[in-house]
């Protein structure tokens, strides 16, 4: 691609790479119906609109924010792609240039394609994101029919009780709303513990994905900005000739020097380090404290003694009447009432 030396002539895995592989190519770029360009931005707004439209109603918003993902992953890689080319036509404009200009316009159409490169493969990364949270949807989806079934049955009984209260069908569907609660009581449990653990996985790879991504096009930046200084910028009068150009070896070395930090480059020796304020620390750390602390039970039932002065007769308890029987005040009426009408539809 370039006239005399390329960043990417070798492709030996960066320390990043080995300390953290990278993952398979995005869905933007495997799953393609028009090729490289899609459906441009009546695409976007077509998948955009057309997520919110369908699907259960519990799902509707998060699937609205993939296809939305879907679309900025598809504007990067577009960008990605634009960067390149405008990488390359740099070095060919150069090419007809002074000799200083010449060179150091076609390093930094190498650098400017490595920034393209990284964008590429931050495109990977940021699938990763999308994906963890497509999870949570699939899971939101699946809890939305023990919602509905709920629902459904309480609704049925709200419109006996009106037509027919007396119906034996109540006690049925009051049963049924009891095995529907239980199961609706299991899938949102299951829902506020999965949803935690993947918005928590899924923008760990977002910040790990940006974090790489904007060090590196950092460290690109720097070495660059480098290459500028092999540039004579000194004014000349018309008929004076510039001084001989001898800054070739300069320009590949600080190449190299970049391929080399971008090589070595690992999360634990990032530049950028972010700090907490004390007072971020400390309310932090509070609420870490207390999201860990648990119900305390060990009160709540006291141990028996082992006498039997600690055993109070049926007789003697205070909510039996003096005669030995349990309050009339304790006794549910209704539920006496409906297992007589189950018993007499048993007998029918």
């Amino acid at each position: 691609m370039h006239r005399t030396y390329s960043m990417r002539q070798s492709r030996v895995p960066t320390a990043s790479q080995i300390e953290n592989p990278p993952p398979p190519l995005s869905s933007t770029k495997t799953n393609r119906w028009l090729g490289k360009g899609g459906l441009g931005v009546v695409g976007h707004a077509f998948r955009k609109n057309a997520a919110g439209a369908f699907g259960p109603d519990l799902a509707r918003k998060l699937s609205q924010l993939v296809k939305m993902e879907k679309n900025v992953m598809r504007s990067m890689e577009m960008v990605a792609r634009e960067r390149m080319e405008a990488a390359q036509q740099l070095s060919v404009w150069g090419e007809n240039c002074d000799e200083d200009v010449s060179d150091v316009t076609d390093k930094l159409g190498v650098l400017l394609y490595e920034i393209g490169e990284l964008e590429d493969l931050f495109v990977d990364r940021y699938d990763q994101y999308r994906v963890t949270i497509k999870s949570i949807r699939n899971i939101e989806a699946s809890v939305q029919p023990s919602r509905d079934r709920k629902q459904k049955i309480t609704d049925e009984i709200a419109k006996l009780k009106y037509k027919d209260p007396s119906s034996p069908r109540i006690v049925v569907l009051e049963q049924e709303l009891v095995r529907a609660e239980a199961e609706s009581l299991v899938a949102e449990a299951q829902l506020s513990n999965i949803t935690r653990e993947k918005l928590k996985a899924a923008f760990q790879y977002q910040f790990d994905a940006l974090r790489e991504h904007c060090e590196k096009v950092a460290i690109i930046a720097g070495y660059g900005k480098h290459l500028l200084d092999l540039v004579d910028d000194t004014p000349v009068t018309p008929g004076e000739t510039r001084q001989a150009y001898d800054g070739y070896e300069a320009s590949k070395a600080i190449i190299q020097d970049c391929e080399e930090a971008l090589t070595n480059w690992v999360q634990s020796k990032a530049a950028v380090k972010p700090s907490l304020s004390t007072r971020s620390r400390s309310l932090s750390q509070r609420a870490r404290e207390k999201n860990r602390e648990g119900l305390d039970l060990s009160e709540q039932d006291q141990p028996m003694r082992g006498d039997r002065d600690s055993w109070v007769p049926a007789g003697q308890h205070p909510s039996y009447g003096e005669d030995g029987e349990e309050a009339s005040s304790n006794v549910d009426v209704e539920t006496r009432g409906r297992e007589e009408t189950r018993e007499a539809v048993a007998a029918a």
